[in-house]
């Protein structure tokens, strides 16, 4: 195969396979309710948040690394500039208290 041809191989499957792993769901597409309602489906899960913005966000804990606790997510949606839609996990800083697991 010729370096034009596999060029124009690898830049066709590009071209195909592209827009598919582009796309996400993103919240500012759901009401504050069935975005909402994603996260509890889905344990965890990586949606737009709007622009190329994106966040994984999670039901609970359990969705979490071992050492990871769990803060409020708010993201917008079409509906609510604001809207709880699950959690984010994080490692725990200085100021966080252990029994709020």
């Amino acid at each position: 195969m010729g370096v034009s041809r596999f060029v124009g191989v690898i830049s066709a499957v590009l071209g195909v396979s592209w827009p598919a792993m582009a796309q996400r769901a993103s919240t500012l597409d759901m009401t504050c309710p069935e975005a909402r309602a994603v996260v509890s489906r889905s344990r965890g899960i990586v949606l737009g948040t709007g622009g190329s913005t994106y966040d994984r966000f999670v039901r609970d804990r359990g969705a979490c690394e071992v050492t990871e606790i769990t803060i409020p997510a708010y993201a917008p949606t079409r509906d609510t500039a604001d809207c709880f839609i699950g959690y984010r996990c994080r490692e725990p800083g200085r100021g966080d208290r252990f029994n709020r697991f």
